[in-house]
């Protein structure tokens, strides 16, 4: 049986933001938006992705390039 969320429990719930700029050079936000569908494809279905969720796709596709030799800081 689950637990029932009664009015003194907190609630985690974050707000879906549009897209932020990326903050990282030669990066677009095409290509971030592109790897959060990829990173995030069952939590699109439903919901925005918080600010949050954008940052962290930022970061690992810029791990990811950097690993491939792509992207060079």
């Amino acid at each position: 049986m689950l637990p029932m969320k009664g009015p003194g429990m907190k609630k985690s719930e974050q707000k879906g933001v549009p897209q932020p700029k990326p903050f990282t050079p030669g990066i677009t936000a095409a290509q971030v938006r592109q790897h959060a569908f990829e990173l995030y494809r069952d939590k699109l279905e439903n919901e925005m992705l918080t600010l949050e969720d954008w940052v962290m796709a930022e970061k690992d596709l810029v791990q990811q390039m950097e690993a491939d030799g792509l992207l060079t800081r």
